[in-house]
């Protein structure tokens, strides 16, 4: 209601504006310092002072004249320090809201925006920083559906890379296995943990990069025994990822395989148009000779000949960028060329999921890329190669493309070393002074995150069997996993995409501060208060027969209740500029905001106890409506609300 209001008032005094000055100009509002000033501060008059030559205050004492009465929803147009303050009328704001005529017309995109995110190399079981990817992914993937935006998911697996390389080469090298070994021991539990010893093993091994050479030649190549091992490792583990990214709720549409990047000529075509461009030359001196490289100025001002950026390395092995670039242009329809694909799987709710393929034999016709806005999810310590991705497209010719490839960039995840204890990490004495420790693949060192969700379970299980243990067996593990997955998931998204996340388990899980169960909390208390009304005897009641403009205005004269209406309806707004900052921290911080607001209602105001009847009625619709919106909140950011806590 809030946003819609809003943009009411906005719109009436630009009409206004252009009826009377010939003006045409958007005006923007402001959060009052006070709640005492109202709900709205328009700094309108400041700009229109050296047009119209009149000091602020005039001005804004002539826009309240002239709108004054004119505007629905709006009690009182005041002026103070040059501002015009909005207050709202509030029996007729609530009222909005119970018939729902608080609605904008809500239109939904035709325009296809893509969000690529998760994109774990196939090689070993995913680890805790591959959450934060998916969960900021996938939750701002919700946000933009809740505002209307048509959104394509898809999740690249790089499957011809050195990562996987490594683990093929660990196989075959080190354990001596064949391929059709390498399958049977795909069909063992946990194949992704197997790979995740090896990958390190090989890792600390000299010899292990001469194998990887060898190895990712005939991977890119596309054949013999190496290659098909390749497929077989790489398309078990991405089984085992999209496994445990359902257990957070993260779905997908379609996942574009970096082999058929090469072998659908992809890469050649996006090679071809390069060079043809001059995008791209053939370094015949130096220690990049005989590589294709772009010049470090397409990418980074003041740039040097050494900041080129190899393309295609002398072995004729195109760089993960180069195929990136490939991917980019197929994403905005650019390429001329398409996949075939093949459905992975079909979803619990019916969502089928794709991968692509390079044959058409048994291929499903599927529509997907050519999108208009693509939003890359990768963390900032890939921003370089992300701004050669983006240089490449500008050397193309495709600058409005270049502009709406966005990286949606965001920080590591490491542990706190409490947490690195409690999962049972051995630590030096010096790691044990550090404020978090950061995980390294490659070491070994570092948190599974399928170990990771099931030690959140396992204590979440503990809290529920203490305080529920005569409910169903089935029902205890239900909620346990539910609040398990809404501490990991609310740990991930309260703080900005630029901090370094030091996760830490206890606090995670606890039921009180800024955390995901707190909130859990206060929407299962609402719909506790809402049940007990039925115990009692007591159905809820028709909330539009007996409730109205005039017993809202009663009920919220109280100002902590008003207060707590208007933060409830703000839902919309905030998810708007949530979207619009790329911030999905934003959404999270107003979840907390709206439970914290809750708990006060709920040791404020006895509802069921309320002896006046409209007063009671009111606060019971106040109950449901904080319930509903605090559920719409939870649900974009990917959270269950649990039958009870």
């Amino acid at each position: 209601m809030f946003h819609t209001l809003e943009g009411s008032i906005s719109r009436a005094l630009s009409d206004y504006l252009q009826a009377q000055f010939q003006l045409d100009m958007p005006v923007a509002t402001e959060q009052p310092k006070q709640s005492d000033f109202g709900e709205l501060a328009l700094p309108v008059a400041f700009q229109l002072a050296r047009q119209l030559k009149k000091a602020p205050k005039a001005i804004a004492e002539q826009l309240a004249a002239g709108l004054a009465g004119k505007i629905d929803g709006v009690a009182a147009l005041e002026v103070a320090n040059g501002y015009l303050n909005v207050r709202f009328d509030r029996g007729y704001y609530a009222n909005q809201i119970l018939t729902g005529n608080d609605q904008d017309t809500q239109e939904f995109s035709t325009r296809k925006t893509i969000v690529e995110h998760t994109n774990i190399n196939p090689n070993k079981a995913a680890h805790i920083g591959h959450l934060r990817n998916a969960i900021l992914g996938d939750t701002f993937v919700r946000m933009m559906k809740a505002m209307g935006t048509r959104v394509e998911v898809q999740n690249y697996i790089d499957n011809t890379g050195v990562q996987v390389a490594d683990v093929v080469a660990a196989f075959h090298f080190l354990e001596k296995k064949t391929a059709d070994e390498v399958r049977a021991l795909t069909l063992q539990p946990r194949f992704d943990y197997l790979c995740w010893d090896l990958y390190a093993k090989i890792s600390q091994l000299e010899d292990g990069k001469v194998w990887r050479g060898e190895t990712i030649h005939e991977i890119e190549a596309g054949h013999g025994p190496l290659s098909e091992m390749g497929h077989i490792v790489a398309d078990a583990i991405v089984e085992c990822h999209l496994n445990t990214m359902l257990r957070l709720g993260v779905q997908y549409d379609v996942l574009p395989r970096e082999s058929e990047i090469l072998h659908l000529q992809f890469w050649a075509s996006c090679f071809e148009q390069l060079k043809e461009r001059k995008a791209i030359y053939l370094e015949t001196e130096g220690k990049n000779s005989g590589c294709w490289v772009m010049p470090g100025s397409a990418f980074r001002e003041n740039a040097g000949e050494e900041d080129s950026k190899v393309i295609v390395r002398s072995n004729g092995t195109v760089t993960y960028v180069g195929k990136d670039i490939a991917y980019q242009l197929w994403k905005f329809g650019l390429l001329g060329k398409d996949f075939y694909y093949r459905k992975l799987r079909t979803y619990a709710d019916g969502h089928p999921c794709f991968v692509s393929q390079a044959s058409p034999d048994g291929a499903t016709p599927a529509d997907f890329g050519n999108g208009v806005a693509v939003f890359n999810v990768i963390d900032s310590r890939q921003s370089y190669l992300q701004d050669v991705v983006a240089a490449g497209l500008r050397a193309l010719g495709y600058n409005d493309q270049a502009a709406r490839s966005i990286h949606f960039s965001y920080e590591m995840v490491a542990l706190t070393p409490r947490t690195c204890v409690d999962l049972g990490i051995e630590l030096s004495e010096e790691d044990k002074a550090r404020p978090y420790v950061e995980v390294s693949g490659r070491k070994g060192l570092g948190v599974k995150a399928d170990d990771l969700i099931d030690q959140l379970i396992a204590r979440a299980r503990v809290e529920v069997d203490s305080r529920h243990e005569s409910k169903p067996e089935a029902s205890r593990h239900l909620v346990a996993h539910q609040i398990a997955i809404c501490a990991l998931r609310y740990f991930m998204l309260k703080f900005t995409r630029t901090t370094v996340i030091a996760f830490d388990l206890q606090e995670a899980l606890s039921f009180e501060g800024e955390t995901g169960p707190y909130v859990q909390y206060a929407a299962v208390r609402a719909q506790n208060i809402l049940r007990k009304t039925a115990e009692r005897g007591l159905p809820l009641p028709n909330f539009k027969a007996v409730c109205n403009a005039g017993t809202f205005a009663a009920a919220f004269a109280n100002e902590d209740l008003w207060q707590l209406l208007l933060d409830i309806s703000r839902l919309d707004s905030i998810l708007a500029a949530a979207v619009e900052n790329g911030e999905p921290a934003a959404l999270a911080k107003y979840a907390y905001q709206l439970a914290q607001g809750f708990s006060r209602f709920y040791h404020d105001f006895r509802v069921l106890d309320e002896p006046d009847e409209d007063r009671r009625n009111v606060l019971l619709w106040m109950t449901q409506y904080f319930a509903t919106q605090l559920e719409r909140t939870l649900s974009t950011l990917g959270i269950a609300v649990p039958e009870y806590m």
